[in-house]
């Protein structure tokens, strides 16, 4: 069986779409970070979204016993195209009937520029596929972002995407799911240590 404890990457501040734009986590919260870095797998590998916020929340969970795997720009965020750094405001006053589909029925509707849901979570499926054949038996730490989380979560409970979209997933949370033999189970969402 592979786990994996899905970590939602320190917080950005932004009040604006973050997705591929690349802007730094703070990582000031030592004691949270602590905490988190005690409640995770000490025997585990360490993988991250390739986007500095993620990398840089990654650094603090490298224990020695942890082997770290390179960055892999497939975990990054849905990409907002044009959307990345505008206000939800400004996104709805530029593009009012798409903005409110692209929430309401997530799927194939796409931002302008960017990706749809179904297309991140086939981007991400891909890399999850992978270490899952690859480390069949491994606790995985996985370090990316609200959107690439909440795929999984998806996949792993068999919902819609609207469905999916209704958890909460916090800054430096877990999400703990696992994979065996291509049955999934979610064993916590959204957990704060």
């Amino acid at each position: 069986m592979t786990t994996w404890h899905w970590v939602r990457h320190g917080p950005t501040h932004a009040k604006t779409f973050v997705g591929w734009r690349d802007i730094p986590a703070d990582l000031s919260d030592t004691e949270t970070l602590a905490r988190l870095d005690a409640h995770l797998p000490r025997e585990a590998l360490l993988i991250s979204s390739d986007l500095s916020r993620c990398v840089a929340t990654a650094d603090v969970l490298g224990a020695p016993t942890r082997r770290r795997l390179p960055h892999h720009e497939g975990l990054r965020e849905l990409h907002f195209g044009v959307w990345d750094g505008m206000h939800f405001s400004e996104v709805s006053k530029r593009d009012p009937e798409l903005s409110r589909a692209y929430w309401e029925n997530p799927g194939t509707i796409r931002a302008p520029g960017g990706e749809s849901w179904n297309e991140a979570a086939a981007r991400i499926d891909a890399v999850v596929d992978r270490m899952n054949e690859t480390h069949p038996d491994a606790h995985i730490i996985a370090v990316a972002h609200f959107g690439a989380i909440l795929t999984q979560v998806q996949r792993a409970l068999e919902v819609t995407a609207y469905e999916a979209m209704a958890h909460k997933i916090d800054n430096l949370s877990v999400t703990r799911i696992s994979h065996h033999q291509g049955h999934w189970q979610v064993h916590g969402i959204n957990h704060s240590p």
